[in-house]
């Protein structure tokens, strides 16, 4: 496992922990002057000098404003402060090396500023917010965000109360859940990760569960002069009578995904696939049979299958123990009864088939698919405009790297051709999914604005390139290799 330090993400009361180590290493002050020096100098570069007006709550997230202030202050800037109560803590002592002007927490201020810059409450609020500071938030015309815009949850990633939507949110460290999920993920505007000098020893005592999936979180497989299509891997897909389309869609994006072969078990429905399936091998013989292969060691089981074609073919798969890659038809001939699904490897619900499945999501998604995944004990890939990728064991990556063309019908039958030519090129499970899930969104990407699903298979081999560059960057950036559940 590459190391991913810049990739881990933390929830709030793990970032109390790490802040809670750091500081028997790094006084608070200091880490505090190092975040409100990063806001300033963030927003020196985005924006030109304005009437700036800091909003700080009482505590840490408010400390970071008050050096902000001071930074802005220094620069030139007209910088005032409303403080919604007294400072505690170390944010007394950053507010006292603040000499500029102090105005009323109000809305009548925040609407003489140019620029408001949200330093009330952080990622750990456990409210809803309402009421005056509702009312002063929503007034501000122009936001910057520290941390997170006040009234997100930063576990979660749902809005609690009200929550401006920010131009900008610069936070320290490392991402929280919210900076990723939505809803939260629209009140944040551009994001910034500011480095603030966080001993590294701490972030290695604290292990993370949770990273963003890009390129250095996984490794794709390499061919060697020797690679051939049955070390590529075989993947066998199970076709239905019905709707050919979808066998057809999953095959290609796992032709394009790089498998050495891919074979569709189509029985008597075989003569229909025969025709126009160029590098295809198309199977007539009963599925018992085709077990018989060793070689045949990861099956896709659900895309364009019905009901009763998945409870012919999904239970003789189990029983051959198989790696089962289960989508589509085979959610559905499984609602409400998740357990059928057991001896599966690989689930990938969108958010309707996993709520047939498991129920609605929780508040916490994250917990949602965790909680399903335990379940299955399989890698459960919740699709949505942040994909989430869960580990039986409680790892999860959150994806971002997508476009919303990809909600389009067929899009998902070909991302489970992708995870499936990754898992049967070797790689684990987990990775495989995670590697897919970011293949496919670049795929979409290239593909333009539009793409049609048939269309994401041709591109995908430059997916492929790009994820390999920008692995191999990562690599020599993070030159300390880590295994999934130290520190990232």
């Amino acid at each position: 496992m590459p190391a991913a330090f810049s990739l881990a993400v933390y929830t709030p009361a793990e970032m109390d922990e790490i802040d809670r180590q750091a500081a028997k290493i790094t006084p608070v002050a200091t880490l505090m002057e190092a975040a409100g020096w990063a806001v300033a100098r963030a927003i020196k570069q985005r924006f030109k000098p304005c009437r700036v007006l800091v909003l700080c709550g009482p505590g840490n997230n408010g400390g970071d404003g008050y050096v902000a202030a001071r930074y802005l202050q220094q620069a030139g800037w007209p910088v005032g402060v409303a403080a919604l109560a007294a400072p505690t803590g170390p944010a007394a002592q950053a507010a006292a090396r603040f000499a500029g002007v102090h105005v009323p927490f109000s809305v009548a201020e925040v609407q003489r500023a140019d620029l408001v810059i949200d330093a009330v409450f952080g990622a750990g609020l456990s409210r809803p917010v309402g009421g005056p500071v509702a009312d002063v938030l929503a007034a501000a015309r122009r936001v910057v965000a520290v941390d997170v815009p006040t009234g997100i949850d930063g576990a979660t990633g749902q809005v609690r109360g009200m929550a401006p939507k920010a131009e900008l949110t610069v936070t320290f460290v490392r991402f929280k859940p919210a900076h990723l999920l939505y809803p939260a993920r629209e009140s944040m505007g551009a994001l910034v990760l500011a480095d603030i000098g966080m001993p590294q020893s701490v972030l290695r005592q604290c292990p993370a569960q949770m990273w963003h999936n890009l390129p250095g979180l996984w490794c794709l497989p390499v061919l060697s002069p020797e690679s051939h299509k049955y070390t590529r891997g075989v993947v066998s897909i199970c076709a239905g009578g019905v709707m050919p389309g979808a066998a057809r869609l999953c095959a290609g994006g796992a032709r394009g995904a790089g498998a050495g072969l891919v074979r569709l078990a189509a029985g008597q429905a075989a003569p229909a696939y025969r025709l126009g399936a160029p590098g295809l091998v198309v199977d007539d013989a009963p599925l018992e049979r085709l077990l018989e292969d060793s070689r045949r060691k990861v099956w896709v089981c659900g895309p364009g299958l019905t009901e009763e074609e998945v409870e012919a073919a999904l239970p003789a798969l189990v029983a051959a123990k198989r790696t089962i890659l289960a989508d589509a038809g085979a959610l559905s001939a499984y609602a409400g009864r998740p357990e059928g699904l057991r001896g599966v490897s690989v689930i990938t619900p969108h958010e309707g088939e996993f709520t047939k499945l498991f129920g609605a999501p929780t508040p916490d998604p994250v917990a949602a698919v965790r909680a399903a995944a335990r379940l299955l004990g399989a890698v459960v890939v919740l699709k949505g405009a942040t994909t989430l990728i869960a580990a039986s064991d409680g790892r999860v990556a959150l994806n971002t790297h997508a476009t919303p063309a990809l909600g389009t019908a067929g899009s998902g039958d070909t991302l489970a051709g992708i995870i499936a030519a990754l898992l049967a090129a070797g790689m684990p499970q987990w990775d495989a999914a995670a590697a897919g899930v970011w293949l496919h969104g670049e795929a979409g990407l290239q593909a333009g604005a539009w793409p049609l699903a048939e269309d994401l298979e041709a591109f995908l081999g430059a997916a492929r390139v790009k994820a390999t560059q920008a692995q191999n960057i990562f690599m020599k950036d993070n030159a300390i290799s880590i295994l999934p559940g130290g520190s990232h």
